[in-house]
């Protein structure tokens, strides 16, 4: 009898967390050169931008049983600074120096935490910390950014940061031998589709 009654206890209990998971699924999504990554910025002389068309991103994100976005577990991105091109193959050459592209390849952003928002349970607004990561240091910021479902298996997400270059230890590039100097400020903007 007793044996009969853990084992109804143990179905039971299975039942429960199988219907929690039902209900909060978790999927996998990715992205991969269907990226957009530019950053943008000022100098004694005229604005300027650069910007990638390639990258990698996966996150995990969590849907209830109507497939409603609910939460944002994990989300890593990483895009080749060098694939930041401007059009000016001097401004990309001490951009890269600036960098520091030979010790630091990559641009990385990881998450920390976040939560959604949503009010139609179509478009939502993440509001993240993330580690982000350039010239090789790693910096915990915030970040908000849009994410507009697609259909039941892609989200379109999108969002910018305005970041100071000195916070990672990045010295603002001068051109035509100092002539011409970029502001310490830049924004990074990005634009991503996220499929399962």
């Amino acid at each position: 009898m007793r044996i009969l009654t853990i084992t109804r206890f143990t179905m039971l209990f299975a039942l429960i967390v199988g219907t929690l998971f039902a209900l909060n699924g978790q999927a996998k999504f990715t992205a991969k050169n269907n990226i957009s990554l530019a950053v943008s910025g000022t100098s004694t002389m005229h604005d300027w931008v650069m910007k990638s068309g390639t990258g990698d991103c996966n996150a995990t994100l969590v849907e209830d049983a109507k497939g409603n976005l609910t939460d944002l577990t994990t989300l890593n991105f990483t895009v080749s600074a060098k694939s930041l091109k401007s059009g000016k193959d001097g401004m990309d050459k001490n951009a890269y120096k600036a960098l520091k592209t030979d010790k630091a390849p990559n641009i990385t952003a990881s998450l920390k935490s976040a939560t959604i928002s949503t009010k139609d349970n179509k478009n939502y607004t993440i509001k993240a910390v993330i580690k982000l990561t350039i010239a090789g240091k790693t910096v915990e910021t915030d970040l908000t950014a849009q994410a507009k479902r697609i259909n039941d298996n892609s989200y379109a997400v999108k969002g910018e940061k305005n970041i100071s270059m000195k916070d990672y230890g990045v010295e603002a590039p001068s051109f035509m031998l100092g002539a011409v100097k970029t502001g310490n400020d830049v924004v990074l903007s990005f634009d991503a589709v996220l499929n399962r």
